[in-house]
C-alpha cells in the first residue's frame, strides 16, 4: 500500500553559492505554495530532531553532508547533488560520501535522486548504484519575477559560484580579458569566494573593468545578473547548473562546456540563448564561442519547469510512488492541499 502525503518536510541546507543552500531554500517555498510545513536545518542540529526523523508523517530530503542521518530516519529521500570528484574533495571525502549513497540504497523505504538525469548516470554506471529517479533544482522565486529585460543595460560577462580551480574559472580568465580588450565598453564580474579570489582581485587591479566580490545574497546577485550580457562557467562535469536557470531568467545568454547536467536546462536554446564552450577551454575556441555569445541579445525566460512549486511537486509525486516498509507503524495523516 502507498503511503499518504507528509505533514511536514525536513530539508537539509548548505553553504555554497548558488547550490545547497539555494535548494534548501527555494524548495521549501516550493512546499509553502503546496500549503505544507517546511523547514531547513543544518546537518548538524538533524540528530536533536530524533522524534521527527523517526516519524513517518514528516518526510526528510537529506543533501550530501546529511547523509550519515538516513539509518536514524524514516521516509527519506537523499539527494544527489553530484558525483564526488577527488581533485577538488580528495579521496577520503569522496570515498565518504559514495558510502552515502550506498547506504541509502540499502535502507528499507528509503530513495535516492539524483538533480540531474546527467548525474545519475554517473552514479548507476561509474558506482553502480540504484537512483529512483532525477529531479532538477529549483529556482528561488524572485529569480521568476517580471521585469522588463529590454531596458536592461547588459555591458558585462559574469561568473556566480565557487571561486576554484574546478569551474574553470583560471582557464576562462585569459580569454575574457582577450573580449575586455576588444571591447571598451564590456565589463566582466565574478561574484563567489574560494581560492581563486587573490588571483582575480590582482586582474581587477590591473583592470578597473573587472570587478570581483564575495559571495552575495540572492538578490543583489539578480540585480548583477540584469546587467550581464554572457554568464559564463568552465566546469565541464557540472551536476546540473542552478546558476544557469537564474542567468536564463534574467535575460542572460549562457556560455557552458559542452558536457555536464546543464545541457539539459533549455534544450531549445542551445545555438542561440545557450552557447557551448569547448570541453578543454582552449583559449583560440573559447574566445570564438564567447564573440559569438556576445553577438546574441537574451530574453528573460520563464523556466517555469525549475519554479519552486513544480520541483516540490515533483519530490510529492516521487514520495508518494514508494511503498510503506513492513516495519513502518501508519498513522493517519492529513492530505497535502
Amino acid at each position: 500500500m502507498n503511503i499518504l502525503p507528509p505533514d511536514k518536510i525536513l530539508l537539509t541546507g548548505g553553504r555554497e553559492v548558488g547550490g545547497v543552500e539555494s535548494f534548501a531554500t527555494g524548495l521549501a517555498a516550493g512546499f509553502t505554495e503546496l500549503g505544507i510545513a517546511a523547514e531547513v536545518l543544518s546537518p548538524g542540529r538533524l540528530l536533536s530532531r530524533r522524534a521527527e526523523l523517526r516519524d513517518v508523517r514528516v518526510l526528510k530530503i537529506l543533501g550530501t553532508t546529511a547523509l550519515f542521518a538516513a539509518p536514524f530516519a524514516r521516509r527519506t529521500i537523499c539527494v544527489a547533488h553530484g558525483v564526488p570528484r577527488a581533485d577538488a574533495m580528495g579521496w577520503s571525502r569522496v570515498i565518504g560520501i559514495n558510502a552515502g549513497y550506498k547506504l541509502a540504497n540499502l535502507l528499507p523505504g528509503t530513495m535516492l535522486i539524483a538533480v540531474s538525469d546527467y548525474t545519475a548516470a554517473q552514479l548507476r554506471s561509474t558506482f553502480n548504484l540504484r537512483v529512483d529517479g532525477a529531479i532538477r533544482n529549483p529556482v528561488l522565486p524572485i529569480f521568476q519575477e517580471p521585469f522588463d529585460g529590454a531596458e536592461q543595460n547588459r555591458n558585462l560577462i559574469t561568473y556566480v559560484g565557487r571561486l576554484i580551480p574546478s569551474k574553470g574559472i583560471d582557464r576562462l580568465l585569459p580569454a575574457i580579458r582577450t573580449l575586455l580588450e576588444e571591447q571598451p565598453d564590456l565589463g566582466a564580474c565574478f561574484i563567489g569566494e574560494g581560492e581563486l579570489r587573490p588571483m582575480l582581485e590582482e586582474a581587477a587591479r590591473a583592470n578597473p573593468r573587472i570587478v570581483v566580490s564575495g559571495p552575495l545574497e540572492s538578490r543583489r546577485v539578480r540585480d548583477w545578473l540584469r546587467r550581464t550580457r554572457v554568464f559564463v562557467s568552465g566546469n565541464p562535469v557540472e551536476p546540473f547548473g542552478i546558476t544557469y536557470v537564474e542567468a536564463l531568467t534574467q535575460g542572460c545568454v549562457v556560455a557552458m562546456p559542452a558536457s555536464g547536467g546543464g545541457l539539459e536546462i533549455a534544450i531549445d536554446q542551445i545555438g542561440r540563448q545557450v552557447q557551448l564552450l569547448p570541453i578543454s577551454l582552449q583559449p583560440g575556441e573559447t574566445i570564438t564561442v564567447l564573440r559569438r555569445a556576445l553577438t546574441f541579445r537574451g530574453v528573460p525566460l520563464a523556466m517555469e519547469t525549475y519554479s519552486a512549486r513544480a520541483v516540490a511537486r515533483a519530490y510529492l509525486d516521487m514520495d508518494l510512488q514508494r511503498v510503506v516498509p513492513a516495519g513502518w507503524i501508519r498513522e493517519p495523516v492529513q492530505a497535502a492541499t
